[in-house]
């Protein structure tokens, strides 16, 4: 049992986000970035740790745009609302399609909750 206590303690600080002060120079540039791309359009997880991340967007090591992300307090739910409203401003789709879309990973990455949660509040369900 004590093993057990051990086990999940150690998971639970690993899984602890990280404070501002505790962020490397790039990590800190990387919350900047991502808090700016927040401020243009919804993302996912894993759609702003992927921009973040890619030779194509900010070119962050992998590693510090995931702490930089995971040390912000983003509402991933809210996000997937901000993107189905942008897809509907573009075209119409129908529920299952939106949440599709936002949920595929060759979409927007959302988990398939925050997308059933978008496209329910973005009115396309």
């Amino acid at each position: 049992m004590n093993f057990l206590k051990v086990v999940m303690t150690a998971a639970l600080f690993v899984a602890a986000p990280t404070w501002a002060g505790d962020l490397s120079g790039a990590q800190n540039n990387a919350v900047r970035s991502a808090k700016q791309y927040l401020s243009m359009q919804g993302f996912s997880r894993k759609g702003l740790i992927q921009q973040l991340s890619s030779d194509a967007g900010e070119g962050y090591d992998i590693a510090d745009a995931t702490v930089a992300v995971d040390s912000l307090n983003i509402d991933w739910n809210q996000e997937a609302v901000k993107s189905a409203k942008q897809y509907l401003t573009m075209q119409g789709f129908s529920c299952k399609g939106l949440i599709q879309q936002l949920s595929s990973s060759a979409g927007e990455g959302y988990t398939v909750s925050e997308a059933t949660y978008g496209a329910k509040q973005a009115g396309a369900c």
